[in-house]
């Protein structure tokens, strides 16, 4: 399990943050001047080289988004007139796009962060660009709402009664499909909702964006997370399944399912994470909402309790299930890890012969632990929040932090798609290591950026 620094705090990071952000810039400036748009969205580097991989454009948010929070952690402007200009030029058709579940990766971390910043007075306020981020987020968070299947009132579900429009936002896979990582997503439909907005249904019915994004959680919670209650042979408390399997016919729950896992029965490490991270920000969001707004699902109690319940037990099975440094292997079913021996019992090893490690569920996760910490107090939280420190305190130091300047990612021992087989084995190697990805690299500049504002005094980095 990590072995938690119980001393560490945000300034103790500071000068490793300030090195990470100095090589941060030069990474996004390596790529900008490298990359032509006409290849699609960089994804992961093969051999230090950012490069595309179909499968749905979930990245390139990730991508102008990380000019902007550079620009946040620096003041150079370079990095905001780029993060400005590419969102302008290329953002606008992930805004409209009804294939993906993805919206609060490329929107929140565009538009979103372009609009925050102006509301920080951070840049100069201007009525038609803020309309303009205002928009982009209103219509992305209904689109993404709109992606919706209904599940049957005979599912039990964390929260109790029968009489609302349960359901979830149905993944790229198609109707059948829910995933741990659409939680994240969930930032879209908050923003929007908070910016007043509605998705207009059939005979101009008003579909309200809260109640999707609070069903949504709750379907998620039931179906992907575990909690030691007896569901099946594997009901692990904290055990996340990538894939919930639902029945379109009658609206029923059939199975877990896996994607990028190692099976239906084990932990994908980055699902784990999504689910820790997604949960502890929406704890922080609708500590913002009044009482009447949570009344139609049970009521603040019922709906924080369903919210928090699952971060803890989530956070509580990455603690127990990684490495002392905090850094996770891919999956913790993962069969090779029975040739590493005690591997929770020491620092993980990206050079290893028989798993890889994947340090983008690192970086997601530690900022869930840090965030969760940060929500529950001194006394609850503290062991989360060492635990999100912890975790920090190893990314943002070789082997993990990429100091080379040939190599365009930031954050080394990024993990894809195992299962596939899309992830670049290096000469001399029998697993995929020392590459990066578009969403690793985005995720340590936030748990940075979260973590330089404390360390300066500055605001507390939220979405909303």
């Amino acid at each position: 399990m990590i072995r938690i620094n119980h001393t560490l705090t945000a300034k103790n990071l500071q000068p490793k943050l300030e090195r990470l952000f100095d090589l941060s810039g030069r990474k996004i400036l390596a790529l900008q001047r490298s990359w032509d748009p006409a290849k699609g969205t960089p994804v992961f580097t093969v051999g230090g080289r950012y490069t595309s991989r179909g499968w749905t454009e979930w990245t390139q948010g990730f991508q102008f988004g990380s000019a902007v929070l550079q620009f946040d952690a620096t003041g150079d402007e370079q990095f905001l007139t780029i993060g400005r200009a590419k969102t302008v030029e290329l953002m606008a058709t992930h805004v409209s796009h009804i294939g993906v579940h993805d919206h609060g990766f490329n929107n929140v971390s565009t538009y979103g962060n372009l609009l925050r910043l102006m509301r920080e007075g951070r840049i100069d306020f201007n009525e038609w660009e803020k309309s303009f981020y205002e928009l982009a987020l209103k219509i992305s968070g209904a689109v993404q709402a709109a992606r919706w299947s209904r599940i049957s009132p005979a599912c039990p579900t964390r929260l109790a009664g029968t009489a609302r429009e349960r359901g979830y936002i149905y993944t790229f896979n198609g109707p059948h499909s829910l995933f741990a990582d659409t939680i994240r997503s969930l930032r879209a439909l908050a923003v929007a909702h908070e910016l007043g907005h509605v998705l207009m249904g059939e005979g101009d019915r008003k579909i309200s964006l809260l109640a999707r994004l609070v069903e949504h959680a709750d379907t998620t919670a039931t179906f992907n997370v575990y909690f030691g209650e007896g569901r099946d042979a594997f009901d692990v408390r904290g055990r996340v399944a990538h894939e919930s399997i639902f029945n379109l016919n009658d609206g029923n729950y059939r199975c877990p399912s896996s994607q990028q896992g190692y099976s239906p029965f084990s932990t994908w490490t980055r699902g784990l994470a999504w689910i820790i991270c997604g949960y502890a920000e929406q704890l922080e969001f609708f500590k913002t909402l009044d009482d009447a707004a949570l009344k139609p699902f049970g009521g603040r109690k019922a709906v924080i309790g369903m919210l928090l319940e699952t971060a803890q037990a989530t956070a509580d099975f990455y603690i127990a299930n990684t490495p002392t440094d905090g850094v996770p292997y891919w999956d913790t079913g993962a069969p090779g890890l029975a040739e590493l021996g005690d591997y929770l019992d020491r620092p993980a090893d990206p050079f290893n012969d028989h798993e890889p490690v994947d340090s983008s569920a690192a970086a997601i996760a530690a900022q869930g632990l840090v965030r969760l910490g940060n929500y529950l107090g001194s006394a609850k939280g503290k062991r989360y929040l060492q635990a999100g420190l912890t975790v920090a305190d190893t990314l943002f130091a070789e082997p993990y932090l990429s100091t080379k300047p040939d190599h365009q990612g930031l954050l080394l021992h990024s993990i894809y798609h195992r299962p596939n087989g899309w992830d670049h084995i290096p000469p001399g190697s029998k697993i995929p290591r020392g590459e990066s990805s578009m969403w690793g690299d985005y995720h340590a500049r936030e748990l940075a950026l979260l973590l330089l504002r404390e360390a300066k005094g500055g605001s507390y980095l939220k979405f909303f």
